[in-house]
């Protein structure tokens, strides 16, 4: 069994005249939101053995603000792939992780990651977090899902289990759809 914590960046600055969308920045509420996410997974005991991560702006800057809630110390390994990533390319992230990773927490974008955990775990109603996603996978947001696998190598459709889902709004209500 490996666990698999999908972590989707924060709110990124649309007023930023950046001029490349690699560069993009959090907003004020992406910061507050990923500090939040942070101290949630700290409060639920998250643990996490490996980071792998897109290297755009708007990833690193949630991972940096989440980890400083998170109040844990995780180097994270950069992966240019991750960067706007389909789900079939994010398998092949997965696939290339370490086997001695139990427990890794990939950060990254949409719709690639959305479409990883609707991939992942199968649609057979017995997922009600499942239809959640499928609705929407926000940003900030946290999912975790327990993949019957031995090895990495062996990630494909339908093996997750979908255990955790949380918004930054289920945190606090104010950074639901429509707040600043």
């Amino acid at each position: 069994m490996k666990r698999l914590t999908l972590l989707r960046h924060a709110k990124s600055d649309w007023d930023d005249p950046v001029a490349r969308d690699f560069d993009r920045p959090l907003n004020r509420r992406g910061e507050k939101a990923a500090l939040l996410v942070g101290q949630f997974a700290k409060s639920r005991k998250m643990q996490f053995d490996r980071l792998v991560a897109s290297p755009a702006v708007r990833v690193t800057q949630t991972l940096d603000t989440f980890l400083s809630g998170y109040g844990e110390p995780l180097e994270p390994h950069w992966d240019r792939r991750i960067y706007l990533a389909s789900a079939a390319t994010l398998f092949d992230v997965i696939r290339d992780l370490p086997n001695t990773a139990q427990s890794v927490l990939m950060a990254g974008h949409n719709p690639g990651l959305e479409e990883l955990i609707l991939e992942l775990v199968p649609d057979d109603g017995a997922s009600p977090l499942r239809e959640d996603v499928e609705v929407k996978f926000p940003t900030a947001s946290l999912a975790a899902m327990d993949l019957t696998i031995d090895h990495w190598a062996q990630a494909k459709k339908d093996v997750g289990t979908l255990v955790s889902f949380t918004r930054p709004r289920d945190i606090d209500p104010a950074l639901g759809p429509g707040s600043r």
